[in-house]
């Protein structure tokens, strides 16, 4: 019998779903696109999560850094508590659990607020992302709901998806960035608004002046109504349940796990 070896050797003849080089490969992006959001979502699903409510912030914040960060995080750590024990995020892996915090996944503010969430034994989820310094998950998210993203763009839908509200902390160009995507989402109509709080309005206020936008016609007086300050964890949950954040109980019986946005 003639030798076939090298016909089976080949890459061409492996599997498509087995064969690395071809997965990665600059025609299969849409694929790896489809990959990073059926993964996730066939997780989330299997644990019954709902909604969540998504906190950003910093990876710079230090628990043992200056008085400044010290504060941002134990807030932080302390709204992951308030939230999970009073929004619904406490109940049985695969029943229906509402305002379960979630974070991109990294160290600081997102470290604090999977830790407080931990705290109280409620499940909490980090989107991350891979970055060329490679970002670890902090030690604090659910292992099981610690996610890691390659395309920016899909992490993003991921954390606005199922988002029943957002917490932004103090931060940099990351932490802009994500807000500022979720407030356009808002402003535009392409998702409902949802309750928006952002922490420390010291802070706020003095990197960015929304008055002086609205003042110069870049964005409608309005807009600036889509989002509240506060300066305390207890005061951030009192801001979003007022925006109209609703705390669930846990549900008996089984109800359809569609996302709040499925437009995003």
């Amino acid at each position: 019998m003639p030798d076939n070896r090298p016909q089976k050797q080949s890459p061409s003849y492996l599997l498509p779903a087995i064969d690395t080089e071809f997965l990665l490969g600059d025609s299969m992006r849409g694929v790896r696109f489809m990959l990073e959001y059926a993964k996730a979502e066939e997780l989330l699903r299997a644990w019954g999560i709902r909604s969540t409510i998504v906190v950003f912030g910093s990876a710079r914040v230090r628990e043992d850094g200056d008085p400044r960060h010290r504060r941002w995080y134990n807030e932080a750590r302390a709204f992951g508590r308030i939230a999970s024990q009073r929004g619904g995020a406490l109940g049985p892996v695969g029943g229906i659990l509402d305002n379960v915090i979630a974070t991109g996944g990294g160290p600081g503010i997102m470290e604090a607020a999977n830790r407080g969430a931990r705290d109280v034994g409620a499940p909490t989820i980090g989107f991350n992302i891979r970055l060329p310094h490679e970002q670890e998950p902090n030690a604090y998210s659910t292992p099981e709901l610690t996610f890691q993203f390659h395309y920016f763009a899909m992490r993003k839908m991921h954390l606005a998806m199922r988002a029943n509200a957002l917490v932004v902390f103090p931060g940099g160009f990351g932490t802009l960035d994500e807000l500022f995507e979720i407030l356009t989402l808002s402003q535009t109509g392409k998702a409902p608004s949802v309750p928006t709080v952002l922490f420390d309005q010291d802070y706020w206020c003095r990197i960015i002046d929304f008055e002086a936008l609205a003042e110069a016609g870049m964005i409608s007086p309005r807009d600036t109504k889509l989002f509240d300050f506060a300066d305390s964890a207890e005061a951030v949950w009192e801001k979003l349940v007022a925006r109209g954040l609703k705390a669930h109980t846990q549900t008996p019986g089984p109800e359809p796990l569609e996302p709040p946005h499925p437009d995003v």
